[in-house]
């Protein structure tokens, strides 16, 4: 069995790129499942598609809901981030648990708690590859983390970014048992808690359409995406052609609709932002994807306003309040800078009361 380290760069709050000589030696003998994630997709990736072309793509009438504009916190990011939540008004967070990180549970706790009992918390399993692979672990360590939660929050969602093997892991059905597991110990114990999947980042719905379309005995409450645009452009730009925001938002519409996986259709975008011009090493992609923040502001706003018109995404959980790199707030140099995209997420839920 070969385990790997998997560092972690505090700049982007997210792992290193692997060597590809590293990618090559995990993924052996990891045929079979790749091969299944093709097959899955050869035959209901035309079907879905053809369903998303014929679909009934208007909005039904759109309800106020504060919580649409959730947003991403950090316990390392610090204390500050409680007063400028509630000067931003936001209602609904999610938080951030590493699994590798088990012995500081209580801190998480008592970080959730401190946005006071008026915040809806919902809290992100964070994988690691220890725990990927051993399910002993796995159960200990879930059970620890469920119990800590117990009268904080009721929703879990499971996993992150696992189609990014640099998140620990290699491949669909190493998730698809990761998720079985958990579920597990969450229907013997913890029968009042919501598990949410399958986490995919991207537009990489062919991932999608494999974890949501299986044989493994998995139900997903809700369904969680990683839903970034195009980083080069705006969220009215597109990918093959005719896939902007809006129609990826439809598609995976469809794609939830039609899995008897998931219990409802009900969407939370779990991640989005545009890396910032001028912040290496805080920006977690290169220069030449980064924008400005005026226009890291439009896009902003225009990635909420195109979601919340289709009527099928519930949140959207901006990532994240503070990092100096793609985030609302600028903490370098130990100072506190509100930048423009702050203030216009501050008027959109000031506007939606």
């Amino acid at each position: 069995m070969i385990i790997f380290k998997f560092p972690w760069d505090s700049y982007s709050d997210q792992p290193h790129i692997l060597k590809r000589k590293d990618k090559k030696l995990l993924r052996k003998n990891s045929g079979f499942s790749f091969f299944k994630l093709l097959f899955t997709n050869l035959i209901l990736f035309p079907v879905l598609f053809l369903k998303y072309l014929f679909k009934d793509k208007s909005s039904s009438n759109i309800i106020k809901n504060e919580e649409f504009y959730s947003m991403c916190v950090n316990l390392d990011k610090g204390k500050d981030q409680v007063e400028l939540i509630d000067e931003l008004g936001v209602k609904s967070l999610q938080i951030r648990v590493f699994l590798n990180d088990i012995k500081n549970i209580n801190s998480y706790v008592q970080f959730a708690k401190s946005f006071g009992d008026d915040k809806t918390i919902i809290i992100n399993i964070i994988q690691s590859r220890d725990h990927i692979l051993n399910r002993v672990l796995l159960k200990k360590d879930i059970k620890i983390l469920f119990d800590a939660f117990n009268g904080v929050c009721d929703e879990f969602i499971v996993g992150n970014a696992i189609n990014r093997i640099k998140w620990g892991f290699v491949t669909v059905d190493e998730y698809l048992k990761f998720y079985k597991n958990i579920q597990d110990i969450r229907d013997e114990n913890y029968p009042g808690y919501k598990l949410i999947g399958s986490s995919i980042i991207d537009f990489e719905y062919h991932f999608t359409i494999r974890t949501l379309y299986n044989n493994y005995k998995i139900k997903y409450d809700k369904i969680a995406s990683l839903l970034y645009v195009d980083r080069r452009g705006s969220p009215h730009s597109t990918q093959m052609s005719i896939f902007d925001f809006k129609n990826k938002i439809e598609f995976l519409h469809t794609i939830v609709k039609n899995s008897y996986k998931c219990k409802t259709e009900d969407i939370y975008i779990t991640e989005a932002n545009w890396p910032l011009s001028n912040t290496a090493p805080y920006a977690p992609t290169s220069e030449k994807e980064c924008v400005s923040e005026d226009i890291y502001t439009k896009y902003m706003l225009e990635y909420y306003d195109i979601a919340k018109k289709t009527s099928k995404v519930k949140r959207i959980y901006w990532h994240q309040l503070i990092a100096p790199g793609y985030g609302l707030v600028d903490n370098r140099d130990g100072k506190i800078r509100k930048t423009k995209a702050f203030y216009a997420f501050k008027e959109m839920i000031k506007n939606e009361k």
